[in-house]
């Protein structure tokens, strides 16, 4: 029997490594699950329970993976639910392929349920995931289709989703024994910004040396460095330029938080030993970043000042002379041959200067205190997935990642609820990493637990070594501190009654270890049976809604009222 288009979407996937696609099943999509079924469960089928966790799943599982993931979903309702998940992929860059299930052919433009063709005003599928992908495409030939595929995993591992729309009858139809090998286009999209010169890295390394000889280098690097797995180079380059370095918000695992010339996390949740270091330096030097808002928020004034030199797979957002690099290992180890070696680099003090932030007095643990406890306790080579808030801006700025775990934050969209379906995927990935196990913590606040925290339910199924900690403050807290310092505290739309999560995810999944903390005696104890167990576990820690997190913009709108007649 010939091979149909899903089972050579399969097996494509399944050469290539990939050990799970991730999805929710549905009438449109349902012969891809009857592949994977025939395949024999490599790769294994994933049901979520809600396609942005689908595709925030298959997000981790590349982050963690350095690979691609897969997310497959059905039409209508299905594919809308993508849009999120897959606009954080595209905005961070990370290599998604989705396969999207479409209604037949011959019922387009006819009124078949969930439409999406474009015909006879319906929605455009095409065009929709068209602004949100570095590829798109609708198949139609099965001739065709080896090339679309082959452009579709190259344009993803150029950095962020690509989409095949894929009609139900064409899924079903059976490969030619010779498909066309034409090779489909893609077109890279130009980047947008800063003016740029661009460099050789031969010449970024002329310009090091020169700026070396005058003062002192800083680095600020990015999430590129662990996806190219350039962490080592990274610590060589440290050393050899006798730098300091400073890491963006999701890049907190390239390089060790207790490393030398280590100065602390960049941007809008930062630390004030890299804001002295700019100020003091000779150059900055950005590796595999781009250097967003929420990494160089306070570094403004210094950064106009200094020469800024960049290598990395894309340019940054500001002035900078650049190198093009899609293999940072390999152009730091070009670098290093040029520079040479430095002086040996002398150890800072390992203690960071926490922001300052105003005494708070409400209900329940604080956010500092319940982050360092965190860190005390997490297991060796633990992967630390962080959601957005106030809960996601104190772990970044507190937490020190652990050696040989990963750190993940979306901050491309930032959208909630990102986390639980990431660090699913990602669990998915390293509890069998060779380099041994890893357990990962997804830390969110309540707000994000809401809106896509029963995604638990899929960790629970599948037994994953996964903690979920939720901070539960009864708010979407951080829109709460907007509203008390930008719009004069008259009201909130953003507090809510109690809930009891800890009871009621116990109550939910009888053998589910889960538990509530409001007492910080009782913290350690409970962190301490949550990260011991062989499973899921889940932690409710009950927090202030009113305390102020490690924010720059918060702080800055506290400091400007204070001193405003």
């Amino acid at each position: 029997m010939p091979d149909r288009v899903v089972d050579y979407l399969v097996r494509t996937v399944a050469d290539r490594g990939i050990t799970q696609i991730f999805g929710v099943d549905g009438a449109n999509i349902e012969d891809l699950y009857d592949a994977l079924f025939d395949a024999g469960g490599t790769p294994a089928g994933i049901v979520a329970k809600h396609e942005f966790s689908a595709a925030t799943m298959a997000d981790g599982y590349a982050r963690s993976t350095g690979g691609m993931g897969v997310v497959a979903a059905t039409s209508g309702g299905g594919a809308m639910n993508l849009v999120a998940g897959l606009a954080e992929s595209f905005a961070s860059r990370v290599p998604v392929l989705a396969l999207i299930g479409q209604p037949p052919t011959s019922l387009e433009g006819l009124g078949a349920f969930q439409d999406s063709s474009g015909m006879s005003e319906s929605i455009d599928a095409t065009a929709l995931f068209a602004t949100i992908s570095r590829y798109c495409a609708r198949v139609t030939d099965p001739a065709e289709l080896p090339a679309q595929l082959d452009a579709a995993i190259a344009a993803a591992h150029s950095g962020g989703p690509a989409v095949l729309l894929i009609p139900k009858d064409v899924q079903q139809q059976s490969m030619p024994v010779s498909p066309h090998a034409r090779q489909a286009d893609t077109v890279a999209a130009p980047s947008a910004g800063a003016q740029l010169d661009r460099a050789s890295p031969h010449a970024i390394a002329t310009e090091l040396a020169a700026a070396r000889r005058t003062g002192k280098v800083v680095i600020i690097a990015g999430d590129q460095v662990a996806r190219d797995d350039a962490r080592d180079e990274l610590a060589e380059l440290v050393a050899a330029l006798d730098a300091a370095i400073g890491l963006a918000p999701d890049a907190k695992d390239v390089y060790p938080n207790t490393g030398c010339g280590y100065c602390g996390v960049a941007g809008s949740m930062g630390h004030a030993e890299l804001v002295e270091a700019m100020s003091a330096a000779s150059a900055c030097l950005l590796v595999g970043t781009r250097l967003p808002v929420t990494a160089r928020a306070g570094l403004e004034a210094a950064l106009a000042e200094l020469p800024v030199l960049s290598i990395g797979a894309h340019a940054p957002y500001l002035a900078a002379t650049h190198a093009t690099s899609t293999d940072l290992a390999g152009t730091i180890a070009a670098l290093l041959a040029d520079i040479g070696a430095g002086p040996a680099t002398s150890a800072r003090s390992s203690e960071l200067t926490p922001m300052a932030v105003p005494a708070a007095a409400g209900p329940g643990l604080r956010y500092r205190a319940v982050v360092e406890a965190i860190q005390r306790a997490l297991p060796t080579g633990a992967d630390i997935f962080a959601d957005a808030g106030n809960t996601g801006a104190s772990v970044v700025h507190y937490l020190r990642v652990p050696e040989r775990g990963r750190f993940t934050v979306a901050l491309g969209m930032g959208g909630m609820g990102y986390a639980f379906g990431a660090g699913i995927g990602s669990a998915f990935a390293r509890r069998a990493a060779p380099d041994g196990p890893h357990r990962t913590v997804v830390i969110a606040g309540d707000g994000s637990f809401f809106m896509h925290g029963m995604e638990i339910h899929t960790a629970i199924e599948h037994d994953l070594p996964i903690t979920f900690v939720v901070f539960n403050n009864n708010a979407h807290a951080m829109c709460v501190t907007r509203e008390q310092l930008y719009y004069r505290d008259r009201y909130s739309f953003n507090r809510f009654q109690p809930s009891h999560l800890g009871a009621g995810i116990a109550a939910m999944f009888p053998g589910l270890p889960a538990r509530t903390v409001s007492d910080a005696s009782r913290l350690p104890g409970a962190l301490d049976l949550s990260f011991t167990a062989t499973g899921p576990s889940f932690l409710e820690i009950l927090c202030d809604p009113d305390e102020v997190p490690p924010f720059l913009p918060f702080l800055s709108a506290l400091d400007s009222s204070r001193s405003t007649p």
